[in-house]
């Protein structure tokens, strides 16, 4: 049984509050616990962010960037060894954990570029003999608070810019699979990152609590459900620190008259199916329009029949279990309520069962239609591998069916019309938008961003955080000599 500690100022630091069990969502045993902070680990952390602060702020930009260079390189060796951790403790398949690892990989690639994308502007003869410029300081300590779905690419895609513009990082995981956040940290230290600049520190509300409320923290950033979005952006805002939140997702995902079949079932089954569904960006949505919706719902369903469902680390495996026991539950009952409420299963393998994982938590893929728009299964983030199909006729009622929906993380269109792009890319009501893209997550070299209730705040990560983690200083200088006395406020 392996024990995860936290990384406080360069070391693992273990024992400090009660334990929390990992388990392996394909067995329901634990695999691992998890030491949960007490109040003075949570000020270790902090403490020894804020002492590394000044130095790594100091540190010249090209430093930290050889820092990040190294860093990207160990991620990449230690690629399989990362994408193992993920899958003990989230349950994803080892090749689609590796593929986290690569995105998380991008962002640090990203990051690496600091010099050439963190810095100021200046203007001259902005008034007689005056020039003003623009020049970028690191925040301070940041705060990042990870899901469970990707645990390692969410954080360092955070962190990765963070670090690059001068601040230090604390990193609360998700407490069902931190193993791989402390291989992260140990790899940084690895690469020369000073000590107290990466800090990683396990634990529940009250941990983040802390955390927030702390003076120290003087940005925060967080992914997870709306629910507790809004509620980290409002106490984290109470406290007068930068915030930005990222919530619960239903893409949609609209198919017009002249799309591919093949093409748009093989896209559907694989986002709405991947990962169990557990993807904030995965297509949960068909928004058919025109006559094809027959057609498409037989091509998706021979492809949700044949998917094999079963651990991530069994060879042939595509869809491994959901995270908890709980997630389990709540998805299945959502099926079986919107079934009774009308809607038809066209596919109905939530409660498949994996021979010789008979305890694991799984959920099989599950193709619903003529589900109500009033019914949770299509209001709420299911988080599994369900997908909901609505038959529309034109292209305007399914724009409308987007901008209705309380969420706005993306969403996608697939044709081979002109028009209709133009038209979705102007009218969609999301903040990431794919054509002929199942999942429109942009290159790091963009951002991650949602609408309405999918984010709170008016950032985003990747490419879109050097702004959340650097403040502006405006600076207007004159160095010719001025004399008298002058009482008016006037123009340049």
């Amino acid at each position: 049984m392996r024990s995860i500690p936290h990384w406080i100022n360069g070391a693992k630091v273990s024992g400090s509050g009660d334990s929390i069990d990992v388990l392996d969502p394909a067995t329901d045993r634990p695999v691992a616990t998890v030491d949960a902070a007490d109040p003075a680990t949570v000020d270790a952390a902090l403490a020894a962010a804020a002492a590394a602060f000044d130095g790594w702020a100091l540190t010249p930009l090209s430093k930290r960037a050889a820092v990040l260079y190294r860093f990207r390189d160990l991620m990449i060796e230690h690629r399989t060894e990362l994408a193992a951790l993920i899958t003990a403790e989230h349950g994803k398949t080892l090749d689609d954990a590796a593929g986290e690892v690569g995105r998380a990989v991008d962002s640090i690639e990203l990051a690496c570029g600091g010099p050439a994308l963190v810095h100021g502007r200046t203007s001259l003869q902005t008034g007689p003999n005056i020039d003003t410029k623009s020049v970028l300081h690191p925040v301070g300590v940041c705060l990042g608070i990870t899901p469970f779905n990707f645990p390692a690419m969410m954080g360092l895609m955070m962190a990765s810019v963070a670090l690059a513009a001068g601040n230090c990082f604390i990193w609360k995981p998700s407490e069902q699979d931190p193993g791989v956040c402390i291989r992260i940290a140990e790899l940084l230290t690895e690469a020369g990152l000073p000590d107290g600049v990466m800090n990683v520190v396990n634990g529940r509300q009250e941990t983040v609590e802390q955390l927030i409320d702390d003076p120290r923290t003087q940005a925060v950033s967080f992914v997870g459900s709306s629910r507790v979005a809004q509620q980290v952006y409002a106490r984290a805002a109470a406290a007068g620190k930068r915030v930005q939140t990222f919530g619960g997702a239903k893409n949609h995902m609209v198919v017009m008259p002249d799309a591919d079949t093949e093409v748009v079932a093989d896209q559907l089954a694989s986002s709405a199916f991947g990962a169990a569904g557990q993807r904030c960006m995965a297509i949960s949505v068909a928004v058919i329009v025109g006559p094809t919706a027959e057609p498409i719902l037989e091509k998706v369903a021979e492809r949700a029949n044949r998917i094999r469902v079963g651990a991530g680390i069994t060879d042939g495996t595509e869809v491994g279990p959901v995270v908890s026991r709980a997630a389990q539950e709540r998805i299945r009952s959502s099926v079986k309520a919107a079934i009774a409420d009308g809607a038809r299963a066209v596919v109905d393998r939530s409660t498949v069962q994996v021979p010789d994982f008979e305890d694991g938590y799984f959920v099989g893929p599950t193709v619903l239609t003529d589900v109500a728009l009033t019914s949770p299964a299509y209001q709420e983030e299911l988080f599994g591998p369900v997908l909901v199909v609505h038959r529309v006729d034109t292209l305007d009622e399914a724009l409308e069916l987007i901008k209705n929906h309380q969420y706005g993380n993306g969403a996608s269109i697939f044709t081979q019309d002109g028009a209709a792009v133009a038209a979705f890319e102007h009218r969609v009501s999301a903040g990431m938008v794919g054509v002929n893209v199942a999942i429109p997550v942009p290159v790091a070299a963009y951002a991650v961003q949602g609408w309405k209730s999918s984010a709170f705040g008016d950032t985003g990560l990747n490419n879109a955080s050097w702004s959340f983690y650097t403040r502006p200083k405006y600076i207007t200088s004159r160095w010719d000599s001025v004399s008298g006395t002058d009482f008016g406020f006037r123009p340049n």
